[in-house]
């Protein structure tokens, strides 16, 4: 695969974000033509704005650098994805795809899905077993640090992760060292090793950094931790000790014994890590140490080092193979050149054939890039369809004299169909006149019925045994009304009259509005109940309870008991007892 002329490259540190452009050569050199670096807050109480940071460095450096966007490779820090190291049994690639997923599920401590992950194999096979390093982010993670690298008008190309970058660029420009080398690059709030020994490569990320002797300076000072950084960076250096003199300025030898003695717990984790890597992953001991990384610019780092791991230290250098172009700002580079790794590793990713090639996509970057490969074939099937639609418009032009001819012919039919859909027409509106004629009949034979309705729902809910019904009235506003139309002597009414929920006519329903013309609303019952032990009157209570079921009468539950106006109450001397019971009707039933 041909690589690109120029690539543009991102390396999204915790606290510094550096911009570069490089160009590749017709023999594959490198050749660095552009690097800037801008630095973000240091307080990590500002982590919860850290997209929007990095939006804003990243839109700095390209109007420093005149960048015109585009393509763009970048690393993400160690200590925002998982890694882990695994050691599997040499298998098939379509079986180590199975055991590496099942891995994943495992070994990540979030939902599977919820995360961007991917995998490397780390060298040949050692006695049966090969070495696979497994990384992976959240992706909700990964998708706010994308949109603030595509808010400034770059196209993530490779999404990569620091050591792995860094350990690309080493291998690239130390090829020629034998034996086993180790870099150890301090970051502003972890320290990565990484060790390389031939084909062989282990990381490890100890959360020891440059911030952590500004957080102790912050709090041996009581200062903010930006003036603690402030002051690292103006009057810090690590303390010698030793017969070595404390300097003249109090304040200096404070921080600079601060930093001797965060370093010293570095050297410590360094120590453990070195003795785990010989013990765990068959390595050797190191040879030499290869200083990277922002930090190690405080004075006497390397001496430092030097001092406590007995082994040559010099600092990394990451352009020792790449070409440096001369619009480049030689100053900076000489001072940032050990803090620039990434960048040659992410830009290594365009030549191919990188010892680890790690490409931590999330869900929107596959979705751009799976369209931008589908462009050309999309313009084609364009130009395809653009063909068949002028094809479709000859064929059709030249169809339109047959359609024509046909369409008067199909005129000609409609036109006699439309005769007979008249005649259906007429005949709909006589079925319509006959059917208004028939419906004050349907109502009369409807409301004919509702009596025996009534008399038979009565009989339905009437308790089997101990009540039975002397006397049914029906009343119209609580007034008694005869069958025939007229009102019956004088009687006692019921207490209240009780309005009834609606008033449309039985056996058709519906919300019809309330008739004009006098209507039953409401049945008055009398009856008697006998007298039994030892419910007694609870029968006159069950018969109301049974008729609240009824369609046919409008029965609160709530105040079912005052529709029994009339309970008499048993004295031992009859054999019946009175009863009287309102029901109001559920749809009134209209008067002539």
């Amino acid at each position: 695969m041909s690589s690109p002329t120029r690539t543009r490259v991102l390396n999204l540190g915790m606290q510094t974000v550096a911009l570069a452009e490089f160009h590749t050569s017709a023999d594959g050199s490198l050749t660095l033509d552009q690097l800037q670096f801008t630095e973000l807050l240091t307080d990590p109480g500002a982590d919860a704005s850290r997209p929007g940071q990095l939006e804003g460095a990243v839109a700095e450096l390209k109007k420093t650098a005149k960048s015109a966007g585009g393509s763009v490779n970048y690393a993400l820090p160690s200590q925002a994805v998982f890694a882990r190291y695994l050691s599997l049994p040499v298998s098939s690639p379509d079986d180590l795809n199975q055991i590496i997923a099942f891995e994943a599920q495992q070994n990540i401590p979030f939902p599977i899905d919820e995360v961007v992950w991917d995998y490397q194999a780390l060298g040949e096979p050692h006695d049966g077993k090969l070495n696979v390093v497994l990384l992976a982010i959240k992706t909700d993670t990964l998708e706010d640090v994308n949109k603030a690298v595509e808010a400034s008008g770059f196209a993530p190309h490779i999404i990569d992760v620091a050591p792995v970058a860094l350990l690309n660029a080493l291998r690239y420009n130390y090829s020629d060292l034998g034996g086993c080398s180790l870099l150890i690059d301090v970051g502003a709030r972890t320290t990565n090793l990484l060790f390389v020994e031939g084909n062989k490569s282990y990381s490890r990320s100890i959360p020891v950094g440059g911030n952590t002797i500004s957080t102790a300076i912050a709090k041996e000072f009581h200062q903010p931790i930006e003036a603690a950084e402030l002051m690292k960076k103006e009057k810090g250096f690590v303390s010698l000790g030793g017969p070595y003199a404390d300097p003249e300025d109090e304040i200096v030898a404070r921080i600079s014994k601060l930093s001797r003695t965060t370093l010293t717990r570095l050297h410590a984790e360094i120590a453990r890590s070195i003795s785990f890597y010989r013990a765990n992953q068959g390595g050797s001991q190191p040879l030499r140490i290869l200083l990277a990384g922002g930090a190690v610019s405080m004075p006497y780092m390397l001496e430092f080092f030097g001092e406590k791991l007995q082994l040559p230290v010099e600092f990394f250098n990451p352009f020792r193979n790449v070409i440096i172009a001369p619009t480049v700002d030689t100053e900076l580079l000489t001072a940032k050149a050990h803090a620039a790794g990434e960048v040659v590793g992410l830009a290594l990713r365009e030549l191919g054939n990188c010892p680890i090639e790690i490409n931590l996509r999330p869900p929107t970057v596959i979705a751009a890039q799976t369209l931008s490969k589908r462009k050309p074939f999309l313009l084609a099937a364009t130009a395809c369809l653009f063909l068949l639609l002028i094809q479709w418009w000859v064929y059709f032009s030249k169809a339109a004299a047959v359609q024509d001819h046909m369409l008067q012919s199909v005129n000609q039919d409609i036109a006699k169909l439309d005769v007979q859909a008249q005649a259906f027409d007429n005949l709909k509106r006589k079925q319509d006149e006959v059917e208004a004629i028939a419906a004050p009949l349907l109502t009369a034979t409807a409301e004919r019925e509702v009596w025996v309705r009534i008399v038979d729902e009565l009989s339905a809910k009437l308790p089997p045994r101990f009540i039975w019904i002397t006397q049914l009235t029906p009343l119209s506003n609580g007034k008694p009304i005869s069958m025939l139309g007229t009102t019956p002597g004088q009687r006692t009414a019921p207490a209240a009259p009780v309005k009834p929920p609606s008033a449309t006519r039985p056996g058709i329903g519906g919300n019809q509005s309330q008739p004009a013309q006098p209507a039953i609303d409401t049945l008055e019952i009398r009856g008697l109940y006998f007298f039994n032990e030892p419910n007694q009157a609870k029968v006159v209570d069950d018969f109301v309870t049974n008729l609240e079921s009824s369609d046919l009468f409008a029965i609160d539950h709530a105040n079912k008991a005052k529709l029994i106006t009339v309970r008499a109450t048993p004295d031992e001397e009859s054999w019946a007892y009175h009863y009287t019971i309102i029901l109001p009707l559920r749809n009134p039933i209209v008067l002539p």
